[in-house]
């Protein structure tokens, strides 16, 4: 029965590896972006709550 519980939580324990490199991958993309090609001087200010709240309210025009 242990073999059955190991190989549960290697399969979750990988779905949280992807799962965190996602968001560090997508982080890092956003600040390539964003300072290369947009208009910010500081790459981390995408990550900012602020520019977020910012740019849905650019687009939802709310």
């Amino acid at each position: 029965m242990t073999t059955g519980w190991k190989y549960v939580a290697k399969q979750v324990g990988l779905l949280a590896l992807v799962a965190i490199l996602a968001c560090l991958f997508l982080a890092i993309g956003l600040m390539i972006g964003y300072s290369v090609f947009g208009d910010g001087q500081h790459a981390s200010s995408i990550l900012s709550v602020a520019k977020w709240a910012e740019l849905i309210h650019k687009f939802a025009g709310k």
